[in-house]
């Protein structure tokens, strides 16, 4: 059986909540996979930290919360700064580079910076920018296609924002992409 626990993580506002829908929603209906999502936020919504915990396997879930989470996307500092230290060797780090100041090294992760917002603007809005992040998280782990991210979009964005939204999805994508054929793994500055 094959898990793997997953955060996404920001503030509120930056549509951390809607990428664990999109990535639960098509891993469970596109990839058959079966996927659940927790999630956590301040009491002031928009602004605050929040995160969203996505279990994911072959089998059944049996137990909905994260307990040594894989992948951390962190998409602002306070984000970053709270749930760095959760992960263990090997796993894998995914920043804003431009919103998230890393502390220190990271010799042991797998570290993997995206401009998401500045792609975001590129694209018209900064409201784009998980989008842009997600397709750039599925280039990069290959936990779900990109074919089922696409698929799972209708419903969970408006209707009349879904062609931006998969530009979007795909200008993060075509950067993971490209990351990964780089020689040190994917690990860029």
């Amino acid at each position: 059986m094959s898990t793997q626990e997953i955060r996404f993580s920001g503030f509120g506002g930056q549509g951390i909540i809607r990428c664990a829908l999109i990535t639960g929603k098509a891993l469970s209906l596109y990839d058959d996979k079966f996927a659940t999502m927790t999630q956590a936020f301040g009491p002031e919504a928009r602004g605050s930290a929040c995160s969203a915990q996505l279990v994911v396997s072959d089998e059944r879930v049996l137990y909905p919360y994260i307990t040594h989470p894989g992948i951390l996307m962190a998409l602002s500092q306070e984000a970053y700064d709270k749930y760095y230290g959760e992960l263990p060797k090997g796993g894998i780090l995914i920043v804003e580079e431009e919103l998230v100041k890393l502390r220190g090294e990271h010799p042991d992760l797998r570290l993997l910076r995206v401009p998401a917002t500045r792609y975001a603007e590129e694209l018209g809005n900064r409201l784009f920018t998980n989008l842009v992040a997600l397709g750039f998280f599925t280039a990069v782990t290959k936990v779900v296609t990109a074919d089922a991210m696409k698929k799972a979009l209708p419903g969970l964005v408006p209707d009349r924002f879904l062609k931006i939204n998969i530009k979007a999805f795909d200008k993060g994508y075509e950067h993971g992409l490209q990351m990964m054929g780089q020689k040190n793994g994917g690990e860029a500055s």
